[in-house]
């Protein structure tokens, strides 16, 4: 209610399991900027970037089956991606942010991010922006396709049908990538008032100058967000990055099995150790694209300066564009989630909304 007061909140949800149950489970709001249409107990909303957690559990899975490496070079599995000065890249450091393709320099139809092989052959064929593994630099949408295809050349699914058949359904979830259209009665709007706060820190972002060519072809090559982040075709499509569609309940059941070691609800999704090797440290220090000090494991996000969640922390998870977080405390058994529709500015990784939320949380223990 405090967030709604003070920080313009439109619609959210937020819900906590510790060891297994359900602990907190609260929603609010409207799903509309009009406010016609209040959130229900089973609101789903676009997650953005909290999807490269689901999408980097994909991929822990397939360790835990020893059908992926990750400190094996991402050509043995992606032969064509092994040209341009990325022969060496290890799937460790591609899906930590090091491997230097946040952006692609040659323009793409504005629908390019629609068309699976148009992106992957895309990025298969560019080139680094820096020497891969020496620097840190958050591949906000690219991470998507360079993660999914490794799903795709290794299991022969798709990034989406693996995660449907081997997490969603085992589990019961709410969570979708590549959503059908039956879905899109109940999924939140997303506000989109360019006279915000969270719109104007994005255009400082973009806009600096030092890193502007990188950053600008980050969101306009292809034109991935304006005018599309609600349409059917955007939530049909599988951008295992940034659209899928799920909502805080879901996500904190899947974190608190995460929190548990990789079991729960009657179901094995991996083992400890496959679990522990994607959330060791990888990269850590000051990104290049947004200037945040971050730390990641292997596609999940760890606890960082800029983050902040707990003081000495295993916590891991992901953070997603405007607000949003969903993460696993696995000294505490506990999974979080928080889902807004309404971005809000974030000079943090962490908004403010989800950050008051956690500190409620940690109070509370």
């Amino acid at each position: 209610e405090e967030n709604f007061r003070r920080h313009d909140e439109l619609g959210a949800a937020i819900s906590v399991v510790v060891d297994g149950v359900p602990a907190v489970d609260l929603w609010g709001g409207y799903q509309d900027e009009e406010r016609t249409e209040a959130w229900q107990s089973d609101t789903l909303v676009n997650v953005f970037s909290i999807t490269k957690g689901a999408t980097a559990l994909c991929l822990a899975m397939l360790v835990d089956r020893d059908l992926l490496d990750v400190n094996a070079p991402v050509g043995d599995y992606w032969p064509e991606f092994a040209c341009d000065g990325k022969q060496n890249v290890t799937v460790a450091q591609l899906l930590s942010h090091q491997g230097g393709l946040p952006a692609l320099r040659d323009p793409l139809p504005d629908d390019a991010h629609l068309d699976w092989g148009t992106m992957t052959q895309a990025l298969s064929q560019e080139r680094p922006w820096w020497s891969p593994g020496r620097a840190l630099g958050y591949h906000a949408h690219t991470w998507g396709w360079l993660a999914g295809e490794l799903v795709r050349r290794i299991d022969g699914r798709s990034g989406g049908q693996f995660l449907r058949e081997e997490i969603v359904k085992p589990l019961g979830l709410d969570f979708y990538l590549g959503t059908p259209s039956e879905i899109d009665s109940r999924t939140a709007l997303i506000a989109t008032d360019r006279t915000s706060p969270a719109f104007r820190v994005l255009l400082y972002w973009l806009l600096t100058p030092h890193r502007m060519p990188m950053r600008l072809r980050l969101l306009d090559n292809p034109k991935q967000c304006e005018g599309k982040l609600d349409s059917r075709a955007w939530r049909a499509a599988e951008m295992p990055a940034s659209n899928g569609i799920s909502n805080a309940r879901a996500l904190a059941q899947l974190y608190g099995v995460l929190a548990r070691g990789g079991s729960g609800e009657g179901v094995r999704l991996l083992g400890e150790a496959a679990l522990a090797s994607f959330t060791q440290v990888q990269a850590e220090g000051r990104d290049l694209i947004f200037g945040f000090r971050m730390r990641f494991g292997v596609g999940f996000m760890l606890d960082s300066p800029d983050l902040g969640i707990e003081p000495d922390s295993h916590c891991f998870g992901h953070t997603g564009a405007g607000g949003g977080f969903a993460f696993a405390d696995p000294d505490r058994r506990i999974g979080f989630a928080y889902t807004p529709n309404q971005p809000h500015a974030q000079t943090r990784l962490l908004a403010e909304p989800a950050r008051n939320l956690i500190r409620g949380i940690y109070a509370s223990l």
